[in-house]
């Protein structure tokens, strides 16, 4: 089952194609990459995907319904989230607050905030948030203002998560368990759809990835599939 799909999705910065017909789609349960060079299109298409921008034309679909042209909150609340390139969390708040405003506002479900509470808990446990919860957010590492957002995404109890450059930034170690996370996340019933430029890391957890490049879709398949393609090395791996 398609849980994602994208019909020529293009979107216009004046008179530059930032994403040019692209066809996608992303299959329920899978980890699917998306890479490329650096304003190939990559973080549009996921703004395009969430809501933030409305493509000039092509149409996305989220389970089947048409969701290109909804408001962001809308979309998050029929069961897709996503996380940032560069993290947006509300620094003043604690972590544990930061996580349960995604219970509280990012389904449909009422919850009570003791309740919300309770789960943004576990969720931060659960992405392996390393200290008190109840610290404030703007003072954390930058794994750990990361592992705070993926846990406000998994909060809306989303059915698939957009995760923009999850690893930029971390060590290698910090990397490892990022990559460990997102096969956890999957385990946990989400799809998920990735950006990262950490080759070791899409290389490793994908399932399939897709190549924009100048906006344009260049190739997609298996992880040995784009390895071993020429223009994908060619434009972007390089030998």
């Amino acid at each position: 089952m398609r849980m994602l799909e994208g019909e020529k999705v293009t979107k216009y910065f004046g008179g530059l194609a930032a994403v040019s017909e692209v066809d996608f789609y992303v299959e329920k349960g899978e980890i699917f990459g998306l890479i490329g060079p650096n304003g190939a299109g990559k973080t549009t298409l996921f703004n395009l995907i969430s809501g933030a921008f409305t493509p000039k034309s092509g149409v996305i679909k989220f389970k089947d319904k048409k969701i290109s042209g909804l408001k962001p909150y809308k979309i998050c609340r029929m069961g897709m989230a996503r996380t940032f390139q560069e993290v947006k969390i509300f620094t003043n708040m604690p972590a544990i607050q930061n996580v349960a405003l995604g219970a509280l506002f990012g389904t449909p479900k009422s919850l009570s905030p003791a309740k919300a509470t309770k789960e943004a808990g576990e969720l931060l446990d659960f992405v392996g948030f390393s200290v008190p919860q109840d610290v404030p957010a703007g003072g954390l590492t930058l794994v750990n203002q990361k592992r705070v957002e993926v846990a406000r995404a998994l909060a809306t109890k989303a059915d698939m998560v957009l995760l923009d450059e999850l690893m930029a930034g971390l060590t290698p170690t910090e990397t490892a368990e990022a990559m460990e996370l997102v096969t956890r996340i999957r385990d946990r019933g989400v799809t998920v759809f990735m950006i990262e430029h950490v080759m070791k890391a899409i290389m490793g957890v994908c399932d399939r990835i897709m190549v924009l490049h100048h906006g344009e879709k260049i190739a997609d398949g298996t992880p040995q599939e784009i390895a071993a393609s020429k223009k994908v090395i060619e434009v972007y791996l390089g030998e």
